[in-house]
């Protein structure tokens, strides 16, 4: 619990008691700076978890309702205006967790006042860009299309789907904003929570405003976008409303609205820092583009084994990342309160767990394989094998994944961006692609399948020599 003397001003004295003293009935976020690290590790890791299953089953879900209720054109329409919105939920997902980080690092110094500018820095840089970014996309959304090469067939459909999703993109950036500065405060519950609101009202509004009922008219595809506008924007309204009735030592109270304003040094730490966070998911997607369309070379059948490995695995990897996740929170904490013997034992717990929940999935998987994958490729024996063998081969990788990816979670909490970037990219892109590209005329499909363990192990490499001999230590968010 978060009382008096563990959030001080930067001279060190305590705030004021109106931006520190909760209601009776707040809860207030963990400080990460002392107490057990495996059980806080774990608590902290499983809202991540839940949130990032939520999320996937809310794709998920979506998908089936605008497949099944106007049909594949449809299907096909909003993934091609999700693919241009990927890319900038993935540099607001970098900016966002620049500001978690910074925020942790903040509270770790006891330094309240850092933390609310870059709050409220955050708050008026993302206002503007989403603004901005949603009427242009709104005028602009056919353009863009067409520049992505979308069927003609299908480019009315999902310029109508991405002119309302634009209109969603400030909520969107906003409730990311606002979870991703909660749980850098320590509290990854109270997100959940909302999350769970925004994702409920999503899969529940779809059906409503494609197909329409009573008054409520029938929009079609522009239907599925609006019911993601509602959701999110309320699932923002509602967030933001609970932080002020609770009287969260977070929110900004009304003598503090100076700080909506652009601090010239926590925006260049937000930028410098978050886009190279932002570029490691687009490395990821686009590399992933790459090995589908390596896949489809050899047949329908192995497209669709390799489509259902990739549904499981998605759900594989999630313990790691949201056990990664609360690592950067954790340790971002303890950097800014300069205990570096707890950011180690933080590392370490955190490979501990990934290690041990990816482990027990692919083991849980493997066993029931022939089940697991029949679920996706019904009673087709063939596309079951070749499914069966694929994951043999790849599934263990997702284990050195978890380390990697917590190790790098550790280092960026400093502030040590780029080598975690470099690292995947080389990984990727210098491992993983070529390989399968040299060693398929004599392998044929294995070679795809080996490239992942090929690239996991250079990415592992590569992950413990930084963190055991580069100067990431030395990083830092903000200039001086």
């Amino acid at each position: 619990m978060l009382t008096k003397p563990d959030i001080l001003d930067a001279e060190g004295t305590p705030p004021p008691a109106a931006a520190t003293k909760p209601a009776r009935r707040q809860r207030n976020p963990a400080v990460l700076t002392h107490g057990p690290i495996g059980r806080t590790l774990v608590l902290f890791s499983l809202p991540i978890l839940a949130s990032n299953v939520l999320q996937s089953l809310n794709a998920t879900i979506n998908a089936v309702w605008v497949g099944r209720l106007i049909g594949p054109l449809a299907l096909d329409a909003s993934a091609n205006g999700n693919s241009l919105f990927f890319f900038l939920i993935s540099v607001g997902f970098g900016i966002g967790m620049a500001a978690t980080i910074l925020v942790g690092q903040s509270l770790g110094a006891r330094n309240l006042d850092q933390a609310k500018r870059t709050i409220g820095t955050t708050l008026v840089f993302f206002g503007a860009v989403s603004v901005v970014l949603a009427g242009a996309g709104v005028a602009l959304a056919p353009h863009m299309l067409t520049l992505m090469r979308t069927p003609p067939e299908a480019l009315p459909l999902a310029a109508a789907y991405l002119r309302v999703i634009f209109l969603a993109l400030p909520g969107i950036y906003f409730l990311m904003f606002f979870t991703m500065v909660l749980r850098g405060a320590g509290d990854s519950r109270t997100p959940f929570i909302f999350m769970t609101v925004a994702t409920i009202l999503d899969v529940a509004l779809n059906p409503l405003f494609i197909r329409g009922w009573g008054p409520v008219p029938a929009l079609g595809m522009g239907g599925a976008a609006f019911a993601t506008l509602l959701a999110q924007w309320t699932g923002c309204i509602a967030l933001v409303l609970w932080l002020y009735r609770s009287h969260h030592f977070l929110r900004l109270t009304r003598e503090e609205f100076r700080h909506l304003r652009i601090d010239r040094a926590i925006l260049r730490a937000l930028i410098v820092k978050g886009i190279p966070m932002g570029l490691q998911m687009i490395v990821m997607s686009s590399s992933m583009i790459v090995m589908v369309s390596l896949v489809n070379g050899y047949g329908a059948l192995t497209g669709a084994a390799y489509g259902a490995g990739f549904q499981l695995w998605n759900y594989i990897q999630m313990p790691a990342m949201a056990v990664g996740m609360a690592v950067s929170s954790m340790a971002a904490q303890n950097v800014g309160a300069r205990n570096w013997q707890r950011v180690r034992r933080i590392a370490v717990a955190g490979i501990v767990y990934s290690v041990l929940l990816t482990g027990s999935l692919v083991l849980a998987v493997t066993l029931v394989d022939r089940a697991a994958f029949g679920l996706f490729l019904g009673g087709n024996d063939e596309a079951i094998g070749i499914a069966r063998h694929m994951h043999l081969i790849v599934s263990w990788s997702f284990i050195l994944f978890g380390i990697t990816f917590v190790l790098s979670s550790v280092v960026r909490a400093t502030g040590a961006v780029i080598p975690p970037l470099i690292i995947l990219f080389v990984a990727l892109w210098v491992v993983r692609v070529p390989f399968a590209v040299a060693l398929m005329p004599s392998l044929h499909a294995d070679a795809i399948w080996w490239s992942f363990p090929a690239g996991s192990v250079i990415a592992l490499a590569m992950s413990i020599a930084y963190y055991r001999f580069g100067n990431w230590r030395k990083a830092h968010m903000l200039e001086g």
